[in-house]
């Protein structure tokens, strides 16, 4: 088999699309044997296309905009949408059905401080009528980190990805109160990215036909049966618990038919990213976003 080489910016069941490609035999189907990595402060996914160690990475479109705002002319390109909204949930230290976000006006709240789920948490706040500001945020560090601190007793709130915050619900020490993906709508949240290069080879070709199966396999299959696939991705995790957050993801939307960036899509995540003072120019389409390979 040939292989390929894929990075991902993040490690969650959020990213099931990508991870199912390889755990439900979709790759290997098309001949391709995958090496499947998380990036690393040291090591970003988009270093790690760049320097040509991995062929394919989830990243985001919002990856583009620091290069292109220096002059620089992208060979890095998103050529498929993985997730078309946010997959950060908010988790509580009791139950609130009656939850909104005004109520974590005041408190301190774990934020992930990473620059694209602070970007879209500040966004979520403002649609919700929540001042940013007036809550207090508090930089736990890595997720890990911020669910470990969780658990130690810090906060009254956190801002997670699943499953991280359908275990602590599991383990009877937070409880998921909102989806940021509801309080934001479609947005284009994570994508795959490659080099122009690599996206004209026959790799690519193959990797698209079975990404397209993958992504029709997550909408279509019963959760439990992605998550028994998934297991050996999330070690520790309980398997009811992998189960209900792909069951909740498939609920969201995230992962809609289309594997496009839709145009739509795309101009919500420069409004997220202009309203959290990230960028203050809007970047063309066309610079980030490539048609899908296999796309006629």
């Amino acid at each position: 088999m040939a292989k390929i080489n894929i990075i991902v910016s993040r490690h969650s069941a959020f990213y099931s699309p990508l991870i199912s490609a390889i755990s439900g035999g979709f790759l290997a189907a098309e001949g391709l044997e995958a090496n499947y990595e998380a990036a690393t402060p040291e090591r970003t996914a988009w270093q790690a296309l760049t320097d040509g160690t991995a062929d394919v990475a989830q990243i985001a479109v919002s990856a583009s905009w620091g290069p292109l705002g220096k002059g620089e002319t992208l060979d890095l390109m998103h050529f498929a949408q993985i997730n078309e909204r946010d997959g950060f949930f908010i988790a509580a230290r009791q139950p609130d059905p009656d939850f909104t976000w005004s109520k974590m006006q005041g408190r301190d709240v774990l934020v992930d401080h990473l620059g694209q789920p602070l970007a879209m948490f500040k966004f979520a706040a403002h649609k919700q009528g929540l001042a940013y500001d007036s809550i207090n945020a508090i930089n736990a560090g890595e997720p890990d980190e911020m669910e470990q601190a969780f658990r130690d007793g810090k906060g009254e709130y956190v801002h997670l990805q699943g499953p991280a915050p359908q275990q602590l619900e599991k383990d009877g020490l937070g409880y998921v109160v909102a989806a940021v993906g509801d309080a934001i709508g479609p947005v284009a949240f994570s994508s795959l990215t490659a080099s122009r290069k690599w996206l004209q080879s026959d790799a690519a070709l193959a990797f698209m036909r079975a990404y397209r199966k993958a992504r029709a396999y997550v909408k279509e299959t019963p959760a439990r049966e992605i998550a028994r696939a998934e297991a050996d991705f999330f070690k520790g995790i309980d398997a009811d618990v992998l189960a209900t957050t792909i069951e909740t993801y498939q609920g969201l939307g995230c992962w809609t038919p289309e594997v496009e960036i839709s145009p739509a899509a795309y101009e919500t995540a420069l409004d997220v990213f202009t309203h959290a003072g990230v960028i203050s120019q809007r970047f063309a389409y066309e610079a980030v976003v490539a048609t899908p390979p296999d796309a006629t």
